[in-house]
């Protein structure tokens, strides 16, 4: 091992380097030249390898093997020669590399996007949670000079056991970015023009002020925030505003009422004798829920049961796969049930369900029937909803959700569409990426007569804005957050908010005031303490509750939102030469804050169609070809290859991919989506 500690990135947080300070002696007995490598030599996009201080510890190569299931990483040569590298031509290319970069002893494998950023000692953190996605690991961010430069994972038990995923990890450079809003904008003649803070919220309390005479007022997003800023805006929206079109989501998950029937935690999840997964592909969209499941069905024996109309990262763990096309799972589920070995597997031990929205190009209350028949068969099943977003359900238990008679998300851009809305207030959602409904979405934002955007970064959406609130991101606000199981944690402020943003919770009071009603809060615990107050699902988590838990509390109180649907969508008669549609999102995409962050914009795969080989055949086309892709309501243009993980007579894409608009081929009412596939 070099003595190169004086440019080493590991220096002064280095095992080796301590065990050696404590130890070992003054002066060594090796006299001899060490070894020289090139370096460092890139094997991935995040991960940079110095071959010559690696000290053979097997670290890294067991966690890609025996924790992400991504075995990319080995010892090569023999002997002497020995060292750690990737197979030629095949780069580390894990959703999970960066924890390998965290749990190296020495400095053989450092971060691309952390490399020579700045020393140890040079760093000032403070614990926080992700809200990347709905999983919340706990992490600890780093900064200096005010500006964040590295997340870590924290060892949390009943969550992420210190394990991160690649974009939750290296997403800070979207905080950094010089794309940041960062004063107030309003929309002249010339277009989006600078002002001060009075000014925009006099004409934001303006608008909002004339629109709710005729009360027709939508609120969309909150999911990015803390539970603090949802409770805010959802004070703002029901009590100052009077509206109840309100949401949290953005279109893109399950009713609300599907939360309600949850309860399960992860813990007892992976604990369970039975997973039934009527869920996306975990790996892609909550890759650290993803960790947890394969755990439990590579060491603790649970038997996964995936029902799917794709292959995914859990696939090759499962125990059975029930495959079915778009719309067909009752279907499905009622066959497997019907087998006596599956029956018997059910009817011992303990049963968990984990739902989620797998496929944007299907009807919602699909699923919905899917867990009601799962549920019928298994009474006893514990159920783990699974929304992607962040913060849905703090925010939907925040309060930021429909009021008696208020629209969805959904209804709220069908109302803007038809001309039925005055005002559309966007708190960091941007529908013309996320709603699956492309056409649906460019005709809301069109049609709304006015637009309010709050956001960190400018947007499709927040650039037809009317007015421009920057808000405070991640690192920048401090509060709580709760993850899909209900787990309330903290959420800290690292470093100064960019320009003269602010917390999504202080615009909404300033809004608040400047249309006459004072919420009368001095800092983010007199809306903790407000929240456990007033909201049935936060009475024990007080500021002083939460202080005592460093891993959190889980709400103990369920929250009522309704009914399940009861409909039973109808699937339609597919025509001979169509392909039913499935579209689900990857790890990155061309969502902002993967475009805005440096060590990751170049990372999503692009919009692909993707067929079963012998599907290519049958539709006439040439794999690596573009093919223009046909449904009901448009046309696009994608690349097209082969694909053995999607089923037959089905054509899988990725959604909010560059290079096509997917969603165009969505319609939002439709129980599921057909398509054509023909050569241009």
């Amino acid at each position: 091992h070099p003595l190169d500690c004086p440019v080493c990135d590991k220096g002064g947080e280095c095992p080796l380097q301590d065990q050696a300070f404590s130890h070992g002696p003054g002066e060594s007995r090796f006299v001899e030249e060490k070894r020289h490598y090139e370096k460092p030599i890139p094997i991935s996009d995040l991960v940079l390898l110095d071959r010559e201080r690696c000290i053979l510890c097997d670290r890294c190569t067991r966690f890609a093997d025996e924790v992400a299931g991504d075995p990319l990483i080995h010892f090569v040569s023999r002997g002497n020669t020995t060292q750690v590298n990737t197979f030629p031509d095949e780069p580390f290319a894990s959703y999970f590399s960066g924890n390998t970069v965290q749990i190296c002893p020495v400095g053989a494998l450092t971060s691309s996007a952390y490399r020579f950023k700045a020393r140890p000692w040079d760093l000032d953190q403070t614990e926080s949670t992700c809200t990347t996605c709905s999983v919340g690991c706990r992490i600890v961010v780093q900064s200096s000079r005010d500006e964040l430069v590295r997340y870590q994972g924290v060892d949390s038990d009943p969550v992420n056991w210190g394990w991160l995923c690649d974009r939750g990890r290296y997403n800070y450079g979207n905080v950094n970015s010089a794309d940041r809003y960062e004063t107030p904008l309003v929309r002249t003649a010339d277009g989006h023009v600078a002002t001060t803070w009075g000014s925009a919220i006099a004409s934001a309390a303006q608008l909002i002020d004339e629109a709710r005479a005729a009360g027709r007022v939508g609120v969309i997003g909150g999911a990015r925030g803390t539970n603090e800023s949802a409770f805010a805006w959802a004070r703002l929206a029901h009590d100052v505003i009077g509206t109840p079109h309100v949401d949290a989501q953005v279109g893109d998950g399950l009713p609300h009422s599907v939360l309600a029937v949850g309860g399960a935690t992860i813990d007892q999840v992976a604990a369970a004798s039975t997973i039934i997964l009527l869920a996306p592909d975990l790996k892609e969209e909550l890759p650290v829920l993803y960790i947890r499941l394969r755990d439990a069905a590579v060491r603790r024996g649970s038997r996964i049961i995936e029902v799917a109309a794709h292959q995914t990262g859990l696939t090759r763990y499962a125990w059975r796969v029930v495959s079915h096309e778009p719309g067909q799972q009752v279907a499905a589920l009622r066959e497997a049930f019907a087998d006596s070995t599956i029956a018997g597997q059910l009817a011992n031990g303990t049963v968990a369900v984990v739902v989620g929205r797998a496929n944007l190009a299907e009807h919602p209350d699909v699923v919905v029937e899917a867990l009601q028949t799962v549920l019928a068969a298994v009474p006893h099943a514990a159920v783990l909803p699974v929304p992607r977003r962040g913060n849905v359900v703090g925010a939907l238990h925040a309060g930021l959700r429909p009021g008696p008679d208020g629209n969805d998300a959904t209804g709220i851009l069908r109302d803007a569409a038809e001309g039925r809305l005055e005002l559309l207030v966007l708190v960091g959602a941007d529908p013309l990426a996320d709603f699956p409904d492309a056409e649906l979405a460019r005709r809301a934002l069109a049609g709304a007569r006015r637009l309010i955007s709050i956001d960190t970064h400018p947007s499709a959406s927040s650039q037809r804005a009317d007015v421009v609130l920057p808000a405070a991101a991640f690192g920048e606000q401090q509060g709580t957050t709760t993850n899909l199981e209900g787990r309330v944690t903290s959420v800290g402020q690292k470093i100064t908010p960019c320009g003269t943003s602010r917390p999504d919770w202080m615009i909404a009071q300033q809004l608040a005031s400047a249309l006459g009603v004072e919420f009368g809060w001095t800092g983010v615990a007199d809306i903790t303490a407000a929240i456990a107050e007033q909201v049935d699902t936060f009475a024990e988590l007080t500021p002083a509750a939460l202080a005592g838990a460093r891993d959190g509390l889980v709400a103990a109180t369920p929250v009522s939102f309704g009914p399940l649907p009861t409909a039973t969508p109808e699937v339609g008669v597919r025509n001979a030469y169509d392909f039913r549609l499935v579209v689900s999102r990857k790890l990155y995409d061309d969502a902002v804050s993967t475009r805005s962050t440096p060590a990751l914009a170049h990372l999503a795969p692009g919009a692909v169609a993707h067929l079963h080989p012998l599907d290519l055949e049958r539709a006439g086309v040439v794999a690596g070809a573009d093919v223009k892709v046909s449904s009901a309501k448009a046309s696009v243009v994608l690349r097209v290859e082969p694909d053995t993980s999607v089923l037959r007579g089905t054509v899988w894409v990725a959604f909010n991919q560059p290079g096509g608009v997917v969603g165009e081929l969505i319609d939002i009412d439709a129980t599921i989506t057909d398509v054509r596939i023909e050569n241009l």
